[in-house]
């Protein structure tokens, strides 16, 4: 199991971009990673995903828009996201998992504390 720690979040306008940080600590090149997010009164979701080989999954509202990155060296992950709505208002957190990336948060047995993103219309 590896410790998770977000970063970055913040309140910005809509059309404004942020930059998630994850500092990971263990043997991190093992693991696929992700990054889901949480508004209140929904169920967790998912955002994205990167394998250790760096295979990477969106979700079809975060194409385009959020880039998913890893550094296996500094044992860091990223989330990139780019022209911000509204709607990605939300608790976003990091998680990993030691075998192939997924999709559902289920699947992911470490996770990070989250950092909150607010973006204002």
């Amino acid at each position: 199991q590896v410790q998770l720690v977000e970063s970055g979040g913040g309140l910005v306008q809509a059309g404004g971009s942020l930059r998630l940080s994850c500092a990971a600590s263990g043997r991190t090149f093992l693991y696929s990673m992700g990054w889901f997010r949480q508004a209140p009164g929904k169920e967790r979701e998912f955002v994205a995903t990167i394998t250790v080989g760096g295979t990477t999954d969106y979700a079809d509202s975060m194409k385009g828009r959020f880039t998913i990155s890893r550094d296996n060296a500094k044992r860091m992950l990223y989330l990139q996201m780019n022209s911000l709505k509204p709607e990605d208002t939300a608790e976003y957190y990091c998680a990993a998992r030691q075998f192939g990336a997924s999709r559902a948060y289920t699947d992911y047995n470490s996770w990070g504390q989250g950092t909150q993103v607010t973006v204002s219309s």
